[in-house]
C-alpha cells in the first residue's frame, strides 16, 4: 500500500522515477514497514565535487542583494503552498507521524519562508561610537559560504528549511545531508525548491544540493574545510562525534541534539489543561520528537487525580495507520527505536518503576512495523534511567512536595532543550523563568513541552548542544560579522591615546 502512494505522491511532487529504484539504499516506511523506494549513494568522491560546485554557487549568490535573495524564498514559500498535501502526506508515510503532523510540518516550511522574506531586508549591523574624533565604527556581516545541514529523521523536511531558508537569505549555498531514513521528502524538497528557482530566473546552478546515503557521506561535510558551518540534528552521542570533528579544522557547528524535556505540575495548576497539554507532548509523534515530554514531576496533592486522568487518557489514544482519519499516535520508525524503548521500561522496572502501557500493538495487521501503546511510569526517584532520553513514547512521573527541590529535579539532567510549568502561582511561574528557574532553551507557562513557533529561536542548552535555529536573531549562525572602523577626518589619532609620531 505505501509503496504505491509513496510512489504516486513522487510523481505529484516531480521527483524523478529513476531516481528512486535505481539503487541500493532501501527506504522503508514505518506505516507497515514495506520498502518504498531504492536510492543510489553518493561516494564519498561525488559528495566532494558537490561541495566544489556549492561552493562556486555561493560566489555568485553572495553578490545577490539580501533582498534579491528573499525574492527566491517568497517564491519558494508559494511552491510550498501549492505542495503542501502531497509533501505533508509524504511525510507522513516516511516518518509514520500522523497526516496532520505531517502536514503542519510543511506549514513550518512556509512559515520560515515568510520570516526568511521579511529577513532579508533586516540583516541589520551596530553603528558604534567611536573614542576616535572624525571616525565612525560599525559591523557588517556577509554570508559564510557553504552551509552543510545534517537533519533527522523525524523532522525531515522542517528542520532542513529553518536551515535553508535562513542560510538562503544570508547569501550562503546548502548541501544537505538527510537521515537515510528519510530522504525522500528531501529528494522532494529539492524538486519544490527547483521549480522555485527555475520561476526566479536568476539563481545560480547547485544553489542547493541533496547527498544521499549514510553517515559515512555525511562525514564529507565534517572534513571539508570549503562548508563553513555543518547545522547537525540528532542524538547527543551524535553531536559529541560532529562538534569535535568540525572544530579540529575551525569550521563552526550549529547542534540540535537530545531532550529529556519536562513538565511541573503545581498544586494550583488547571488539570484540565494540564491533561491535554502533556499528553500531546508524551505521545504525540509516537514520542519522537525532540521536545517530546519525558518527565513529569508533579505536586503531591494533585498527583494521584492526575495520573489517573492520563491513564484514562493514554489507554482510550487511538494508535493505528497514521494516514487514516482519528488516529492520534502513529508508530515508531522502526524496530531499533521498539528494542530500545522496552530496555528502557524494563531498566526502570528494575528499578522499581511501575509501568502502565508500553506494549506491542497491531503486530498481526503489521508484522514488520511497530506500533506501542504510549507508556506512563511511576518511579520513586530520578534514575539514570529516567535521566538518559529514550526516543518513544515514555513519560516517567515522579513526585514532589517542595517547589525548589521540583526545579531541583527538573535541571537535573544532562539535556537542556524544553520545559514547562502548569501552575497559577506567579510567583512559581516566574521563578521557572527566571535565572534560577528552568536551565532549558525553551521555558514554558501552561502549555507542553512542543509546539515551538518559527518566530523564536529553538534549541536548548548542555547536551542539548548550544545551537539556536529558525526566528530570532538565529539568522547571524549564517553569516560572519566584520567590524569596520572608518576614518573621516585628516588626522590618524590611535585609540586609547597611544602616541606613535613617525
Amino acid at each position: 500500500m505505501t509503496e504505491s502512494l509513496a510512489s504516486a505522491l513522487l510523481d505529484q511532487l516531480g521527483v524523478a522515477p529513476g531516481v528512486r529504484s535505481s539503487g541500493s539504499l532501501r527506504v522503508r516506511s514505518p506505516v507497515d514497514g514495506s520498502a518504498i523506494a531504492r536510492l543510489q549513494s553518493h561516494t564519498a568522491a561525488e559528495a566532494a565535487q558537490i561541495i566544489g560546485r556549492s561552493r562556486e554557487a555561493f560566489a555568485a549568490w553572495r553578490d545577490v542583494p539580501a533582498p534579491r535573495r528573499g525574492e527566491l524564498i517568497r517564491l519558494l514559500g508559494e511552491e510550498l503552498r501549492a505542495s503542501k498535501e502531497p509533501l505533508g502526506r509524504l511525510v507522513s508515510v516516511e516518518t509514520g507521524k500522523i497526516l496532520s503532523e505531517g502536514l503542519g510540518e510543511v506549514q513550518e516550511m512556509i512559515d520560515i519562508c515568510d520570516f526568511a522574506v521579511g529577513l532579508s531586508r533586516q540583516l541589520y549591523g551596530l553603528t558604534i561610537a567611536s573614542e576616535r574624533p572624525g571616525h565612525r565604527m560599525m559591523e557588517t556581516w556577509h554570508p559564510l559560504g557553504v552551509v552543510g545541514v545534517i537533519s533527522a529523521f523525524n523532522f525531515p523536511v522542517a528542520v532542513w528549511s529553518w536551515n535553508f531558508a535562513l542560510a538562503l537569505v544570508c547569501g550562503n549555498a546548502v548541501v544537505w545531508k538527510p537521515s537515510e531514513k528519510t530522504p525522500l521528502t528531501a529528494l522532494a524538497c529539492q524538486a519544490v525548491f527547483e521549480r522555485a528557482a527555475r520561476r526566479f530566473g536568476a539563481a545560480p546552478a547547485n544553489l542547493s544540493q541533496v547527498l544521499v546515503g549514510d553517515r559515512t557521506v555525511g562525514e564529507v561535510l565534517l572534513d571539508d574545510e570549503r562548508v563553513a558551518l555543518v547545522s547537525a540534528t540528532g542524538s547527543t552521542r551524535m553531536g559529541r562525534e560532529v562538534g569535535p570533528r568540525v572544530a579540529r579544522r575551525f569550521g563552526r557547528t550549529l547542534l540540535e541534539l537530545g531532550g529529556n524535556n519536562a513538565v511541573i505540575v503545581a498544586p494550583t495548576a488547571d488539570l484540565d489543561l494540564a491533561v491535554r497539554g502533556i499528553v500531546f507532548a508524551a505521545a504525540g509523534t509516537c514520542g519522537q520528537r525532540c521536545t517530546t515530554t519525558r518527565r513529569l514531576i508533579v505536586h503531591e496533592s494533585v498527583k494521584a487525580a492526575l495520573l489517573a486522568r492520563l491513564k484514562k487518557a493514554y489507554a482510550g489514544l487511538p494508535v493505528g495507520n497514521p494516514l487514516e482519519a482519528g488516529v492520534l499516535v502513529g508508530p515508531l520508525v522502526d524496530g531499533g527505536a521498539f528494542e530500545s524503548m522496552q530496555a528502557a521500561l524494563n531498566a526502570a522496572r528494575a528499578e522499581g518503576g511501575q509501568v502502565t502501557g508500553g506494549e506491542r500493538l497491531l503486530e498481526d495487521e503489521f508484522p514488520s512495523a511497530y506500533y506501542v501503546r504510549p507508556a506512563i511510569v511511576e518511579m520513586g526517584a530520578q534514575t539514570d534511567t529516567v535521566r538518559r532520553e529514550t526516543f518513544a513514547p515514555i513519560l516517567y512521573v515522579l513526585g514532589y512536595t517542595d517547589f525548589a527541590d521540583a526545579l531541583k529535579l527538573h535541571n537535573d539532567v544532562p539535556q537542556g532543550l524544553s520545559s514547562s510549568i502548569f501552575s497559577n502561582d506567579i510567583r512559581e511561574t516566574e521563578t521557572f523563568l527566571s535565572a534560577r528557574g528552568s536551565d532549558c532553551g525553551i521555558a514554558n507557562v501552561n502549555i507542553g513541552t512542543s509546539g515551538a513557533e518559527i518566530g523564536g529561536a529553538f534549541g536548548g542548552e548542555k547536551e542539548t548542544g548550544g545551537g539556536r535555529e529558525s526566528g530570532s536573531d538565529a539568522w547571524r549562525n549564517y553569516m560572519r560579522r566584520a567590524t569596520n572602523t572608518i576614518n573621516y577626518s585628516r588626522e590618524l589619532p590611535l585609540a586609547q591615546g597611544v602616541r606613535f609620531d613617525v
